[in-house]
């Protein structure tokens, strides 16, 4: 009998971007279903943990600046909030 087959999924994340700075609007944390958008008082912007986020998209529209992607659609000029938001988390 041959060996089962093991299938991982990959999730992905969600990821705010350069808009949520200055902005800090928590609509996207009230809607986030696993509280996995956090921030403190020192930071400019919300944080999408990625082991966290279930990638089900509810903060997206909330966002009154269209700040929040997935990470396979955050713009270019954006690209380095992806380390940002997942190096919050690092500590």
């Amino acid at each position: 009998m041959p060996p089962a087959a093991v299938v991982i999924f990959a999730s992905m994340a969600y990821v705010i971007t350069q808009p949520c700075i200055g902005t800090k609007d928590a609509s996207c944390v009230e809607v986030c279903p696993v509280d996995c958008i956090h921030s403190d008082d020192a930071s400019e912007m919300y944080y999408i943990d990625p082991d966290e986020c279930i990638d089900c998209g509810a903060c997206v529209d909330p966002c009154p600046v269209d700040a929040i992607y997935p990470e396979d659609e955050v713009p270019a000029e954006w690209s380095h909030f992806i380390k940002i938001n997942a190096d919050y988390f690092k500590n």
